[in-house]
């Protein structure tokens, strides 16, 4: 399973597709149709199974109990895709504190931002800032999100898998910083 959180949806993926005779409407309806009769007896047996062919259906009534935007199933090759679009995009907007970001996102973007402040920064060096590790899904969370949104910029935009690429603020990310946060930062 593949698991990846954009500014406006949240999309699983799973490798297989529908079992022959098996629609995505099926799947809504609560139709369910057993692929390996092996593991669903080991889940039933383990009580990780509620009632078969609850799942998909039950998603479904919670994302209406919560007002988000109809769900999405689909199939795309040799996998099958679950789309759950967001009520409100997460995308950094007007300021650090805004609502839409939660205190940990918003303390790592800070944490980065700030790293930026005092200079051209690695991207070792932004995700340690953030209290990150150094991982390519860290970097496709925090740092890249940063890049699409005009607060950072690459040193080498030409060249941006280049081991020598560094990052800093462009101006809108130098506005966005609150000066009451930065007052006390440690200035290297």
């Amino acid at each position: 399973m593949k698991t990846t959180t954009f500014d406006d949806r949240i999309e699983v993926e799973n490798p297989g597709i529908l079992l022959p005779g098996m629609t995505i409407e099926d799947m809504k309806q609560g139709v369910s149709k057993i692929r390996n009769p092996v593991i669903t007896r080991v889940f039933r047996e383990l009580n990780l199974v509620e009632q078969w062919g609850s799942g998909v259906r039950r998603i479904f009534k919670e994302a209406e109990k919560l007002g988000l935007p109809e769900l999405q199933i689909m199939e795309i090759g040799m996998r099958m895709r679950f789309v759950v679009p967001l009520q409100q995009p997460l995308a950094v907007q007007g300021t650090l504190d805004d609502e839409q970001v939660s205190g940990q996102v918003s303390e790592q973007v800070n944490a980065i931002l700030l790293a930026c402040r005092r200079g051209e920064r690695s991207k070792q060096e932004l995700l340690e800032a953030a209290g990150l590790a150094n991982a390519y899904l860290n970097y496709k969370r925090h740092i890249a999100p940063l890049l699409e949104k005009g607060l950072l910029e690459m040193t080498l935009p030409d060249k941006p898998q280049s081991r020598l690429q560094k990052y800093r603020l462009t101006g809108l990310g130098r506005s966005l910083l609150n000066p009451s946060e930065t007052s006390g930062a440690n200035h290297e």
